[in-house]
Order: structure tokens, then sequence, then C-alpha cells
């Protein structure tokens, strides 16, 4: 028994290396080239989309959502475990009005600054560096919500 939890204990300890994570970078990585040849971080897509423009943006928000959709769908239909076999649970979700002025606000950012958190790193890893500010000023808000939490509507 004590070689058993020796081995188990080793095996947690293995996939805790730095290294296990590279596989969530190099996703990331094609993600932001996917999100690049898209044209998803493109300001000027962005603005159509606001002016109601173009439907380029609609339908990549619309496959996301579809796909997010049939995904959980699938993931409580058959039980899908993470790949180190743990299940996934979804909690419910509560729906407050804190949410309708958050999306507001969040939409408010989105039209002014032609970026959304998603695609701010692909933004910058193409060169468009003044989307700092915007990286920035996300974490600023993020960081005046956490402090403010408390006090705001939920």
């Amino acid at each position: 028994m004590k070689n058993s939890n020796a081995v188990c204990n080793k095996e947690i300890t293995v996939q805790n290396k730095w290294y296990h994570n590279l596989k969530y970078l190099l996703v990331g990585i094609l993600f932001g080239i996917v999100f690049v040849k898209a044209e998803i971080i493109s300001w000027f897509r962005i603005q159509e989309m606001f002016r109601l423009q173009s439907f380029h943006m609609y339908g990549v928000i619309g496959s996301a959502v579809l796909t997010g959709m049939v995904s959980v769908w699938l993931i409580k239909k058959f039980k899908i475990k993470t790949l180190d076999g743990e299940p996934i649970t979804i909690a419910s979700k509560k729906f407050n009005k804190g949410q309708i002025y958050g999306g507001l606000i969040f939409g408010f950012g989105w039209a002014i600054t032609g970026a959304c958190p998603g695609p701010l790193f692909a933004q910058i890893g193409t060169g468009a560096f003044a989307v700092i500010i915007t990286l920035l000023s996300a974490i600023f808000g993020t960081w005046i919500y956490g402090y403010l939490r408390d006090k705001l509507p939920h």
C-alpha cells in the first residue's frame, strides 16, 4: 500500500511540472493565429459590427455560441471528464441586473477600443502596441470591480 501512495504522489508531482503547460501556450498561439487570419482582431471588422454594416463578426460570435451550446450539451449528456479524469461540472448561474450593467460597460468599451479581452494579446502580437493601453485599462477595471464588488448590485 505504501508504494502505491508513493507512485500516486509522484504522478501528481509530474503532472505539475512547468513544461506540461506548454500545450496551453501552443493552443493559445494557434488560437491567436486563427483570430488574426479570420480578422476577428481587426478594429475595422469590430466597427463594422457595431455599425451593423457587416455580418462577419455576428457570424463568428454566433458560431461560437452554437459551438459552446453543443459542447456543454455533449459534456452533460456523456459525462465527459477532463484529461486528468476529473468530472466536469457546470454550475447553475442565477441572473441578476448587474449582468446587464456589466454587459453594457463591456460593450461600450469594446466599441470604443475595438478590442475585447480575448484578442487583446493577438492584437499586441501583431504589433498594435497601442492596445497595451486597452490591456492595462482592462486590468485596472477588473481591479476596480474587485474592490467595489460588495457595493455593486448582484
